[in-house]
């Protein structure tokens, strides 16, 4: 293992660990001394987070752990952001709205975070509408904001039942047909697409990038 490696692996372990004061220093030493590529750096963090999620689920890590994230997420995110919007060539226009929230029963916001910010950076304008969603807020959300694409993020199995009855939902108000509908979380693949609904889903924030920009016609 190369000292890179071990740098990357070290900053996840601290992440997961909350190691805050260590990771924060970490990850800002490689964002600003060390130039290191800022969308790796926001990669490392989803790994981080993955691994904080199974413990959360596992029974190892409780509520205070998962807020403890979500801020070190939020600093080192706030590090990161300004570095991925100088780099050239970057899309001025946007290129469609997206309406984000955690669906009912879940309140993971990790890797809903991590999507909402990659979304804004590559040129989405994004509405986050937070965790524990309940239905008649999404489509009360979705008439008021008009997106293009609702994203409904989960990372618990009891997630999948709570999407598949608010995708039955924009069906039963006739509004199935107007927007794009993409799933996320640590868990989700084809068949809990198929059995919630979903146009798609995302296995990390590259491919929701990739999906939006497919739907809406940029080039991904």
């Amino acid at each position: 293992m190369n000292d890179t490696t071990e740098r990357e692996q070290q900053l996840v372990d601290w992440l997961a660990d909350m190691n805050e004061d260590d990771a924060l220093s970490l990850a800002r030493q490689m964002l600003l001394e060390d130039e290191k590529d800022p969308l790796r750096v926001m990669e490392l963090c989803r790994m981080a987070m993955d691994i904080v999620g199974k413990r959360f689920e596992e029974g190892e890590y409780f509520l205070p752990e998962l807020v403890l994230a979500g801020e070190m997420l939020e600093s080192i995110g706030a590090i990161a952001k300004p570095l991925i919007k100088q780099v050239p060539g970057e899309v001025a226009k946007k290129l469609g709205r997206v309406l984000i929230g955690t669906v009912h029963g879940d309140l993971h916001d990790i890797g809903k975070n991590i999507v909402s910010f990659m979304l804004d950076i590559n040129g989405f304008d994004v509405k986050d509408i937070g965790i524990d969603v309940p239905v008649k807020t999404f489509i009360q959300e979705i008439k008021d904001y008009q997106p293009d694409v609702v994203a409904l993020s989960g990372f618990l199995t009891l997630a999948f039942e709570s999407m598949k009855e608010t995708i039955a939902s924009f069906e039963h108000e006739d509004m199935r047909g107007k927007f794009k509908i993409m799933i996320g979380g640590g868990q989700i693949d084809e068949t809990v697409r198929a059995y919630t609904g979903a146009d798609a889903y995302g296995r990390n924030a590259v491919e929701a990038v990739n999906l939006c920009k497919n739907w809406l016609g940029a080039a991904a």
